[in-house]
């Protein structure tokens, strides 16, 4: 019966211990998994991209064509470094422009003065198509959000 009583306790023992490794966290192993990003407040917003009226490519037509972007939380977010982009790789960086929370602001195609809620691309041409997608990244590149619209349309593809 000894006998039996070890090789019972060996068993249990053994089982123990292989169970204690298939749950030991892969952070104490020195593996741990890299943190997920958190899903950002700063989002795109409604889309003027057929600029009303005639499209005589006069600053006042161009700045009738813009996108807005807007924080949707509460605390105020740096989009120094951001860029907003379309399919046809206009790029529109942010300056030092601090978005308060709750606030939106255009990003208009042609020439203006910046202010809180109106920023320009200073573009001679139009940058939103019928047909087009924009893209708003981070300054560390990573996607905040994308907003298509005409044929492609799939809405909102943020992270």
């Amino acid at each position: 019966m000894f006998r039996s009583a070890s090789r019972t306790a060996a068993v249990v023992m053994g089982s123990a211990a292989l169970a204690a490794t298939a749950v030991l966290p892969a952070a104490a192993a020195g593996h741990a998994p890299a943190p997920r990003p958190a899903r950002s407040a700063v989002v795109l917003g409604a889309v003027q991209y057929d600029s009303p009226g005639r499209e005589n490519r006069s600053n006042r037509s161009l700045n009738a064509e813009w996108v807005t972007v807007s924080n949707t939380g509460r605390a105020a977010v740096n989009l120094r470094g951001w860029t907003l982009t379309d399919e046809g790789r206009h790029v529109y960086r942010f300056k030092n422009l601090r978005l308060a929370g709750k606030q939106s602001v255009r990003v208009h195609t042609g020439a203006g003065r910046d202010t809180l809620h109106d920023v320009y691309q200073s573009s001679l041409r139009y940058v939103w198509d019928n047909r087009d997608a924009a893209t708003l990244r981070d300054q560390r590149g990573h996607v905040i959000d994308t907003k298509s619209w005409g044929r492609k349309a799939h809405g909102h593809q943020g992270r």
